[in-house]
């Protein structure tokens, strides 16, 4: 469910008009805008209107997920073991007759290619599979345009390639997803694509690099009135800080991700 939908499904079981939800935060039309998912708020206009109507930030993610089916029940299920990083169930869940047999388009074979990938990527030391499945998302779409999904399985794609060592191949694959991305609408998910260069510079240790792309990344998510990846941004900027020794830098860096975590609750990793 998308934030603007799930402020107005709130709003109306509480029986509350849009003026009155409004009142004193924003404008009635900036509003409707967010409920119509046609104005991303800003984090101070969205704890606001969250406070407004009672709703945790627990509840509120803005990153969207890709259907691996027509069945809402197993995108639910697969949506929320993603989320909560459980990489071994989501390969066991993936790999269950019942979930396969439920993938019947092109769009739909994609996205299951991508997460399974993403799912090993996590779970084995040897990344062959996820490498093919990656590969298998990265070219499995009927558009000649690129899409955000395609975008993401090419820069984690890039992630496995420089994990390996294989820095020409990582750095293609990087520069490739940079480029594509300014053809695609903006959503969410496109976030990650600057972290995930980031991370491909940092596994090919080139901190230097991995602090550039963080900075762009964030200018980019800031720009678009989105949270999204920003204390993962700050996490790895503290990470790369630390090793260099640059204590001020590390400690502002972690203060940042410590605000936004608490605030937004996104999960940030401990090791990278």
């Amino acid at each position: 469910m998308s934030l603007g939908t799930t402020l107005k499904q709130v709003r109306k079981q509480q029986g509350r008009s849009q003026k009155d939800v409004a009142a004193g935060i924003c404008a009635q039309s900036m509003l409707s805008a967010i409920e119509h998912d046609r104005y991303t708020p800003n984090a101070r206009l969205l704890v606001a209107l969250c406070r407004r109507l009672a709703i945790s930030l627990d509840e509120i993610s803005l990153a969207t997920d890709f259907a691996i089916s027509g069945d809402d029940n197993l995108n639910t299920r697969m949506q929320a073991l993603c989320n909560q990083h459980h990489y071994q169930e989501l390969w066991d869940f993936l790999s269950a007759p019942e979930t396969v047999a439920a993938v019947t388009t092109a769009q739909q074979t994609q996205a299951y290619y991508y997460y399974l990938g993403v799912a090993q990527l996590h779970v084995e030391s040897k990344l062959d599979a996820a490498e093919q499945n990656l590969r298998f998302a990265m070219t499995m779409t009927e558009q000649h345009t690129p899409t955000s999904l395609t975008c993401l399985a090419m820069a984690s794609l890039a992630t496995v390639q420089a994990k390996q060592g294989r820095r020409h191949k990582a750095t293609q694959l990087i520069d490739q997803a940079l480029a594509a991305i300014e053809q695609v609408p903006y959503e969410e998910n496109n976030n990650i694509i600057f972290y995930l260069a980031a991370l491909t510079a940092y596994f090919l240790q080139d901190a230097p690099l991995a602090t550039q792309r963080l900075l762009t990344g964030i200018a980019y998510i800031t720009a678009h009135n989105s949270h999204y990846m920003l204390a993962n941004s700050y996490r790895l900027l503290a990470e790369i800080a630390d090793r260099a020794g640059r204590e001020n830098d590390a400690a502002e860096a972690h203060q940042k991700q410590r605000f936004l975590t608490d605030l937004f609750h996104e999960q940030v990793p401990k090791d990278f």
